[in-house]
């Protein structure tokens, strides 16, 4: 994730979303920073201390700076494959465990293209959709990571139907479980723009956000995206501009 990791509340037909900037291709990037993303003082941005800066702003408006109940479930969605959705979730939940003395399940919903296991080094055993089919109290589906209170429900065994789990009633079991047994619950979703997944994941949940990447998503995508969200009564929370270049000075972007 670039320094843009932005939280742009309502997010939607009446807040549109701003064209990214016109770059034709991203700065390529080198001992971990983008070339063009320097200081004032000609020193490169540290590109993963911005996106931990990002990360936390979004924890805090999201889960901790509400000023009635903050949503304990929510679920993340990209528009496209490849939107950087699973790692911004990532992202996000492991931030969130490291500022609350609560629980963290990060859960791992896209079954068509999963990817936490392998974000976080750990095997895809025993996960959401053995959950679904078997008995056992939810406890024993999940992985401890690190920080100590985060957890990770991983997508499980995968078969050509295992979608349609999702929109089963067991789903509703087991979201409630989770609800039980963790204080935070984040989904990871597969794309709005092809499935309907998240629609059904995002209707027993309090929310959604819904990721964009900057020069790729098309705003009329996810203008329609959002309408059809909240059509189907989905409370969209917001939406994260991923993956942004700024060839311009630090000094300079803050003042803009």
């Amino acid at each position: 994730m670039s320094k843009n990791f932005e939280l742009m509340q309502q997010a939607g037909v009446e807040t549109p979303i701003a064209p990214a900037p016109n770059v034709k291709t991203p700065f390529p990037v080198r001992n971990g920073h983008r070339n063009g993303n320097v200081r004032s003082s000609g020193e490169p941005l540290d590109i993963d201390k911005l996106a931990r800066e990002e990360s936390l702003k979004l924890v805090q408006r999201v889960f901790l700076l509400q000023a009635g109940e903050p949503p304990r479930a929510v679920v993340f969605a990209g528009i496209d494959h490849g939107n950087g959705c699973s790692r911004t979730c990532a992202r996000v939940a492991e931030t969130l465990a490291r500022n609350i003395q609560g629980t963290v399940c990060l859960v791992d919903a896209n079954l068509r293209t999963p990817g936490l296991p392998e974000y976080f080094g750990v095997t895809n055993h025993h996960g959401l959709t053995d959950a679904l089919l078997q008995e056992e109290p939810i406890r024993n589906f999940v992985t401890q990571l690190r920080p100590d209170n985060l957890w990770l429900l991983s997508c499980g065994s995968l078969a050509s139907d295992s979608a349609n789990l999702l929109n089963s009633d067991r789903l509703k079991t087991r979201f409630a479980e989770l609800r039980g047994e963790f204080d935070y619950v984040l989904i990871d979703a597969p794309p709005l723009g092809k499935y309907n997944d998240a629609m059904a994941l995002g209707r027993i949940a309090d929310g959604l956000i819904f990721v964009l990447e900057a020069n790729a998503t098309r705003r009329e995508a996810a203008i329609q995206v959002t309408e059809n969200l909240r059509a189907s009564h989905v409370n969209v929370l917001g939406a994260v501009l991923n993956k942004r270049t700024f060839p311009i000075p630090e000094s300079l972007y803050h003042r803009l």
